[in-house]
């Protein structure tokens, strides 16, 4: 009960763009935590169970918040946290900086609709391409009806990020194909509206039958369960373009989609590593708590909605942060 508690206080946080967590193990005023920690919204959740584990264990206190990938990186360079949650990898000013780096475990996205999109059945029977998305999130296809040759006329209303979100580089790079990218401003600026964080993205597609975006698959399956319960739905990826096949039919639960994405089923990106960073190398609790994310915690991964590190990219993790900078 201790683990759903806190990782349903993570999400809904992070949905509001809160400060400071609420789950047992955070101190709420961040003075008296052993480790402060902030940045991505996606590995949130899971950082915060991990976090609540912890605690029980060590009586370690965490003061943990989101923001967004960046809000972590400056966080942690200023110095007003030992912790920054990273959904991408570490760029090279980033690293220049003193910035030091490790991945925790796999996350992604998915294109999302309303659960009353005009077309749903058929983009769960055919699923889209990324040629298909791209051009959704472009404005080259603008209306449903013609984006499935169907006799439906509804405007498609695109949703974007308007945080510093890693989750909507990723997709920028995915929708763009490979050797191409399309930058956050560029998404942005396309988007009928832009919403700060998943949940925010998530309950604005719950409202609008003709809307489409992009969210962590934590924000689309319900908690407990794992099914699809709520107003939201992904889009299917047609992967080879040839129409959506036996193999790449994996999103009616979570497990069914998680095994694609450890499998590689499920493209990278959008899939994504994501990480733990510090600012010169980890230390003291800080340094403890990550070594336990990467022994011990990788074993909660699975139940809490994303993919463990593969043995040979966990013990390459395990080395680095022993060997530090």
């Amino acid at each position: 009960m201790e683990r759903t508690y806190s990782r349903r206080s993570a999400l809904r946080l992070a949905g509001v763009g809160s400060a400071v967590s609420l789950a047992g193990c955070t101190s709420l005023l961040g003075e008296s935590a052993d480790v402060r920690i902030s940045g991505g919204v996606g590995p949130l959740p899971m950082v915060q169970v991990w976090a609540d584990m912890y605690e029980e264990a060590t009586d370690t206190v965490f003061d943990i918040s989101g923001g967004g990938t960046g809000v972590g990186v400056n966080d942690l360079l200023n110095g007003q946290v030992d912790v920054a949650m990273m959904g991408r990898d570490p760029e090279e000013d980033e690293i220049d900086q003193g910035l030091f780096a490790v991945p925790m475990l796999i996350d992604t996205v998915v294109g999302t609709v309303n659960v009353d999109n005009p077309v749903l059945d058929e983009l769960q029977e055919n699923g889209l391409s990324r040629q298909d998305l791209e051009d959704i999130f472009t404005r080259e296809i603008t209306n449903w009806g013609e984006l499935v040759d169907d006799d439906v006329d509804e405007e498609i209303v695109v949703y974007g990020r308007s945080d510093t979100s890693a989750a909507y580089k990723q997709w920028g790079d995915f929708l763009a194909g490979e050797d191409d990218y399309y930058t956050e401003n560029e998404l942005e600026n396309l988007a009928d509206e832009n919403h700060n964080g998943d949940q925010a993205v998530a309950e604005a597609i719950g409202r609008n039958e003709n809307a489409v975006s992009l969210n962590n698959i934590n924000y689309v399956y319900e908690l407990e369960s794992g099914e699809l319960e709520g107003d939201v739905r992904p889009i299917p990826l047609d992967i080879d373009g040839e129409g959506l096949s036996e193999e790449e039919d994996f999103y009616e639960t979570r497990d069914e989609f998680l095994a694609a994405v450890e499998e590689g089923t499920y493209p990278a990106p959008p899939a994504r590593e994501m990480y733990l960073a510090s600012d010169g190398g980890f230390e003291g609790d800080a340094a403890d708590f990550v070594e336990w994310v990467l022994t011990d915690g990788q074993e909660h991964v699975r139940d809490n909605g994303y993919v463990p590190l593969e043995d040979d990219r966990l013990e390459e993790a395990q080395n680095n942060l022993e060997a530090g900078p």
